[in-house]
């Protein structure tokens, strides 16, 4: 069988650290595109994880003219998110285009119009349902062994750890947010996944921006997405926090990118039901806790890998690579992450209203 031949689009961080090297270890897959707006990108990651034969090129509309391409990786800024994945399926392309679908939920919507009106593949990257751990909660909960799954709680907190501050992950008009739609889309689609939530049907939330609103006076543990721009903006909330009402259960969440508490045990999701209850540490591994032979009992099941984050980005993108040559819609496709694309904009609605907002 000929091999997938794939353009990444987008070179920088997650492209470096998953999908090309996830793409490089497939053996049914040749990357035949490395397409960067900085040519020095586009053309480092061809040396680092392309052949003789890949091209490195600064516009994708290149590319798309070449119809030996199947698919897509987009990994650019959330704002392009939504126009260049529309380009890629009216082109004829499958796309896998990294979360969040989009900066709001109606662009979610309309990338998924486009999927159904040309009939492509449009996976979005909530690489957790991927993840091994994640998988085996969720094979608990079908199980039963949790019994009703009334109430998840999930913390996704840090001590002042804002993101390239000034750069485009604080500029809402880039991101479309802050650190509900970078880490809360994560947690949200995981518990949405778990538990197979269909329907959101009231949000409350807040959000605040407070300690990098004067950016020179920032005090910062680490920038993990490049230094501070202190020229730039910053325009969106570092702490979140909310209530959502489903058709499955509530849930509660509390996320920082900053916040004056230093707790690095503060990255997990609680899954409450009327039997037993599992906390997940986010990217590890999770306990149980139950009743057995009328005694308080608990497990934590050991989860075999040789590196977490490696595993389910190959998964994941493996996962897509099959969905390109079967036409299969699978848990990743952009469908079944409209609901947490829908969530995230209750909470952003809700927050600027200053009230409950129902769907």
């Amino acid at each position: 069988m000929a091999k997938t031949r794939v353009a990444i689009i987008g070179c920088g961080t997650i492209a470096n650290a998953a999908h090309a090297p996830s793409y490089q270890k497939n053996p049914d897959v040749e990357i035949a595109y490395c397409v960067d707006i900085i040519p020095e990108r586009a053309q480092a990651l061809k040396e680092k994880f392309g052949t003789e034969i890949t091209k490195a090129i600064t516009d994708y509309h290149e590319m798309l003219k070449d119809p030996t391409v199947q698919a897509v990786s987009v990994c650019v800024p959330n704002y392009l998110h939504n126009p260049i994945s529309i380009d890629c399926l009216r082109a004829g392309k499958d796309v896998l285009c990294e979360k969040p679908a989009a900066k709001t939920y109606a662009l979610a919507k309309e990338m998924a119009d486009a999927a159904h009106e040309t009939g492509r593949i449009l996976n979005i990257g909530v690489v957790n349902r991927f993840n091994k751990a994640v998988n085996m909660v969720k094979d608990y909960v079908d199980a039963g062994k949790l019994g009703e799954v009334y109430h998840v709680y999930c913390s996704f907190r840090a001590h002042r750890s804002i993101p390239g501050l000034g750069g485009p992950f604080t500029t809402k008009e880039l991101a479309g947010g802050g650190v509900l739609i970078d880490w809360g889309v994560h947690y949200l689609d995981l518990i949405n996944y778990v538990l197979g939530i269909k329907e959101c049907r009231t949000v409350s939330g807040a959000c605040y921006s407070k300690l990098a609103t004067n950016m020179r006076e920032y005090v910062y543990e680490n920038m993990w997405a490049g230094p501070p721009d202190y020229n730039g903006t910053y325009d969106v909330e570092e702490y979140v926090t909310g209530f959502i009402r489903t058709d499955k259960a509530t849930i509660s969440l509390n996320g920082s990118w900053a916040e004056n508490i230093n707790d690095p045990a503060s990255t997990f999701i609680e899954f409450i039901g009327d039997k037993g209850g599992i906390k997940l540490t986010y990217g590890g591994g999770f306990t149980f806790f139950g009743t057995k032979d009328g005694k308080l009992w608990q497990e934590t099941p050991e989860i075999k890998v040789d590196n977490m984050f490696n595993d389910m980005f190959y998964e994941e993108l493996k996962a897509f690579v099959e969905c390109v040559n079967s036409g299969e819609h699978i848990r990743s496709y952009v469908d079944n992450n409209l609901i947490t694309a829908q969530m995230m904009q209750g909470l952003y609605d809700s927050a600027e209203l200053g009230k409950e907002v129902s769907f």
